[in-house]
């Protein structure tokens, strides 16, 4: 019946990208959209929501979260969705990082992020070796069709962390030599497959010589760990891999993007044509300079200066940037904190913040509207990665997956706030204003008002691409 649904959300300014925002009422059923009408007479509902006064967007999707690395997936997938479902995300892909031989081993991840999530998740595969390619085409009939390049991984900085054997609790790492042979067979079998090719674009042979030097002089703060890893390595490396996916047609997305350089090398190749190019920004970029001072800030690529904030400002205003994606590290401050700059990890937690951040930094300081938060926050995201229409919008027919959100309220950030495994947050003691109150997912509500519904975990689904 047309009058009848499971949820009735009713008073709403409902975000959708592309067409504005409409004071509208939104009837889910089955954990679809039903309808979305101005008027609606008289309707049964089991629930109805009164939207009045807040905005309600397309669900967020993370695109760029790391987790499964510091605990097994079976038990980092439920704290970090718990996190993730508290900052309004609804979907988040993980950057998963196998060093076995065969990607065909995916298998058994799969299998043990089942009914271990409150959101819906799906996953990029790193390429980490020659004998990995020959699994891109597996992968991509398998619904991963995207692949994480990391071109930071070479020289002497080749050693990184993978994602833990489902049951184990050992960190594991693994040697990464990302030779130019290698990069071409990735990007080109990649492209032949129709696959999204995620870049971290940094020159490790220029990084590898700053820090040796740095190291030399005793250098031992944040803004050393910038200067050693400097943007014009980002650039050469853009120019590199652009070279390569013109060659092939690719689709090229630059993830972490945060600093000037790095923008308008991206747009020098762009204009070139023969290759699609996407950009991503995190939050980290908009908010934080070298001036933080703390190692809980030690990231990669590095915190920049206060210039280059402005400029990633600007260019996610004007729509130069595509997509935030969080790079959240499920970390702790025990592994993460080391006797010095060099011996402390990079990587910190933010998926709780991405909205928050964009809502209280953005919108309240009217530096971007909540139209643009819902595109580069979920709409061109599923466009990109292979969701959209079942993800990324609100329309008929539709995945119920909308975030709720209060432009009014205010909170503290605490990491108790943010409910992760991760026992910091760069953001601690800030007051941001502007929160999601509700999230849904596929027609449930997995958060209300701070409060994750336990009885929910395992409501999030794999979401196969394209979708």
């Amino acid at each position: 019946m047309q009058n009848s649904c499971d949820i009735l959300i009713t008073n709403a300014s409902v975000v959708i990208p592309k067409m504005g925002v409409t004071e509208a009422n939104i009837l889910v059923e089955d954990g679809k959209i039903k309808s979305i009408a101005k008027s609606i007479g008289s309707v049964s509902a089991s629930r109805t929501i009164d939207a009045s006064g807040k905005y309600v967007l397309p669900g967020a999707i993370d695109p760029h979260v790391h987790y499964g690395v510091f605990a097994p997936i079976e038990e980092a997938a439920g704290t970090e969705s718990r996190s993730a479902a508290v900052g309004g995300v609804t979907t988040m892909m993980r950057m998963l990082r196998m060093y076995d031989d065969s990607y065909r081993n995916i298998t058994k991840h799969l299998e043990a992020s089942k009914k271990n999530h409150y959101i819906d998740y799906s996953i990029h595969a790193s390429i980490l070796k020659p004998q990995q390619v020959k699994d891109i085409q597996y992968l991509h009939d398998a619904g991963i069709a995207s692949l994480k390049i990391y071109m930071n991984l070479g020289a002497d900085l080749n050693r990184i962390y993978m994602d833990l054997d489902p049951g184990t609790h050992e960190i594991q790492d693994g040697e990464v030599d990302m030779n130019d042979v290698l990069l071409s067979s990735i990007i080109e079998a990649g492209s032949k497959a129709n696959s999204t090719i995620l870049v971290h674009a940094e020159n490790p042979f220029v990084c590898s010589e700053h820090i040796r030097k740095a190291k030399d002089a005793g250098k031992n703060n944040l803004k050393a760990w910038s200067e050693c890893r400097p943007t014009e390595s980002e650039a050469e490396s853009i120019a590199k891999v652009s070279e390569i996916g013109r060659k092939h047609g690719s689709s090229l997305y630059f993830v972490h993007i945060g600093s000037a350089r790095a923008l308008d090398a991206i747009l020098a190749e762009k204009e070139k044509g023969k290759a699609n190019y996407y950009i991503e920004t995190c939050p980290q970029y908009l908010t934080h300079t070298t001036d933080f001072d703390d190692m809980k800030g030690k990231v990669v690529p590095p915190l920049r200066s206060k210039s280059d904030v402005q400029s990633t400002w600007s260019a996610l205003r004007n729509g130069i940037i595509d997509t935030i994606g969080t790079d959240h590290v499920a970390n702790r401050l025990d592994k993460k904190i080391g006797k010095d700059l060099w011996s402390s990890l990079a990587g910190f937690p933010g998926i709780a913040t991405m909205i928050p951040v964009l809502l209280s930094e953005g919108v309240n300081q009217d530096r971007i509207s909540v139209e643009r938060v819902a595109e580069v926050t979920s709409y061109n995201t599923a466009k990109i990665f292979g969701m959209y229409p079942k993800k990324g919008t609100i329309q008929k027919g539709s995945d119920a997956d909308l975030t709720i959100v209060d432009l009014e309220l205010e909170k503290k950030v605490t990491p108790e706030l943010l409910q992760s495994y991760s026992d910091y947050t760069i953001y601690d003691g800030w007051k941001l204003k502007g929160w999601p109150v509700i999230t849904m997912v596929r027609g449930k509500v997995v958060m209300e008002d701070g409060q994750v519904e336990k009885g929910l975990l395992g409501h999030g689904q794999f979401v196969p691409r394209p979708a």
